[in-house]
């Protein structure tokens, strides 16, 4: 799973020719309702690679997934080799059809979810890239970023349009004022490519350089350069696209010397983007539904109402809420997405984060704390406490409400009685309290009551987090039968835009729940815990001076 940055910030009240050049652009309808067949459903995360086959009763008929191959160039460089992922990619489509027993011309559309914020750039005419793609996890814009959010510039834009916010009231103008430019956003990174990689200026000065996030590249690839495009959910986590505007935003893509010719034209989420290449697959598959990962989990949720909020807790914890109609603005992180655009109906989303959830389980498993995580969850239980033992779990920075990249993961409180089972209880309890602290800070800036609260991802199989979490929040929360809910999501999307499903109750009578976690233990007892925890937390702030 991937990160989203802030708030892109707003377009001008009249937007710019560039700006109307950039606006996303009505393509052909929807491909006729098909017969019987399949769908396929796949989800492109941080981690792995899965592809699920599903019939009309939303069953799993066929499944693959591979590991996603990740390369750290450099101290806080996170890349990954588009040739690898664009085999493993190819391979897993035709594992879960050849697993599910049929033929690939039985599937009547494809939906594909991905992570979020990472991107590439490629030579227009060649189709040939310039580099790897930069990971949302990659922090070699951490001192760009800086020096932005420190500069004169930037701060009297935002004291500008705060004092105009006072008169006018207007949602774009308080966006502005609160933006603040992080590592996790493509624009920075996307800038320093720009800045330092000569290949790709001078291909963007010559209107040759292509930019995509994964969506995009692999959009290009499955049709052989016959189709360059992204969707509304993708382009909305990039920073760099105005949601209010819902296009991209001339203000950013002029301070960070963009051009906006290497950006795609932005569709619909559930659209008739092409066909698959016949010669790639052996079938000539509609790709009809593009979706960032996040958003195709809170699809295949069916958190379709206003209030309605999901955890997903996979490399990372994702928290979002459906804000309606309204795009949300708030000042402690919860950025707002456009969570999907299907005709003239657009569900925005507002999501926080933590970035090492899964990360930590896995980094733990290679220090031989134990062989499967599935044990984890017994040897918490196992311990009444994990003994004053803290850990921290921030590999890659710490996020929502904290927002800072320097911190660093840590253990503290270690005695000489300490064993594995108190380390592997602190960091279980350690993602609890994360999701704690974003459940708290959605509730203290977004004025919605929530209506109801669902979990997926792999980590939410481990029900001693389940449990913890909903005690902590004081809330029910269903945990469906499918975990997987990203290409649950990208397959609704793209079954809804071909006739395969007829609307979203049809989805919702489909979906199944596993278990109900309901509040066992009330908040005061662990009030304790969470408190020396946070004093863990505070002292491993601002470890790194630089990354």
């Amino acid at each position: 799973m991937s990160v989203p940055p802030p708030p892109a910030v707003a377009a001008e009240a009249e937007a710019t020719p560039e700006e109307a050049r950039a606006r996303p652009s009505q393509g052909p309808g929807p491909p006729d309702p098909p017969g019987p067949g399949y769908v396929l459903g796949l989800d492109l995360g941080s981690s792995v690679i899965r592809c699920h086959v599903y019939d009309r009763a939303a069953r799993i008929h066929g499944s693959s997934s591979q590991k996603v191959k990740v390369i750290y160039p450099q101290n806080g460089w996170v890349e990954i080799d588009p040739e690898v992922l664009w085999s493993q990619f190819i391979a897993v489509i035709k594992e879960a059809v050849q697993a599910a027993g049929i033929q690939m011309h039985q599937i009547v559309g494809l939906g594909i979810s991905t992570q979020r914020a990472t991107f590439i750039t490629w030579n227009k005419k060649t189709g040939n890239h310039f580099h790897n793609f930069i990971s949302w996890q990659d922090l070699r814009a951490t001192e760009l970023m800086k020096s932005w959010n420190n500069s004169i510039l930037l701060k009297l834009i935002r004291n500008s349009c705060k004092m105009l916010h006072l008169f006018t009231r207007s949602r774009r103008l308080l966006g502005i004022s609160l933006f603040t430019f992080t590592t996790q956003q493509v624009g920075l990174r996307l800038a320093w490519v720009l800045q330092n990689l000569i290949e790709v200026r001078k291909a963007a000065a010559e209107e040759n350089c292509c930019f995509g996030t994964i969506d995009t590249w692999l959009l290009h690839k499955l049709t052989k350069g016959s189709a360059y495009a992204t969707d509304f959910s993708n382009a909305s986590t990039t920073g760099i696209f105005d949601p209010y505007q819902m296009c991209w935003s001339g203000i950013l893509t002029s301070l960070l010397s963009i051009p906006i010719s290497v950006l795609p034209p932005v569709k619909d989420t559930s659209h008739n983007f092409g066909s698959v290449d016949k010669e790639i697959l052996g079938a000539s598959i509609p790709i009809v539904a593009l979706v960032a990962d996040q958003q195709a989990a809170m699809f295949g949720e069916c958190c379709f109402q206003r209030g309605d909020v999901k955890f997903t807790m996979g490399t990372g914890t994702f928290l979002d809420i459906n804000t309606g109609t309204n795009v949300q603005q708030t000042i402690g992180g919860f950025y707002p997405l456009i969570g999907w655009k299907i005709g003239p109906e657009v569900v925005c989303l507002a999501e926080g984060n933590a970035a090492d959830t899964g990360t930590a389980i896995k980094w733990a498993q290679n220090l031989n704390l134990f062989v499967d995580a599935d044990e984890t969850e017994k040897m918490a239980k196992s311990l009444p406490d994990s003994e004053g033992v803290c850990f921290v779990p921030s590999f890659s920075g710490l996020q929502v409400p904290l927002n800072d990249p320097c911190a660093c993961a840590s253990f503290m409180g270690l005695k000489s009685s300490t064993t594995k089972y108190h380390l592997v209880r602190a960091i279980l309890e350690s993602i609890a309290f994360r999701n704690k602290q974003l459940y708290e800070m959605m509730q203290k800036e977004i004025a919605i009551p929530v209506t109801t609260v669902r979990a997926d991802g792999g980590v939410c199989k481990n029900s001693f987090i389940m449990q913890m979490t909903s005690d902590l929040i004081n809330e029910k929360i269903d945990r469906p039968a499918q975990i997987d809910m990203s290409c649950l999501g990208a397959a609704s999307l793209a079954g809804l835009a071909v006739g395969f499903w007829t609307n979203k109750e049809e989805l919702k009578r489909l979906r199944e729940s596993e278990r109900i976690f309901e509040p066992q233990r009330k908040w005061k007892e662990y009030e304790a815990s969470m408190e020396n925890w946070v004093k863990a937390v505070k002292r491993s702030m601002n470890w790194y001076s630089k990354m």
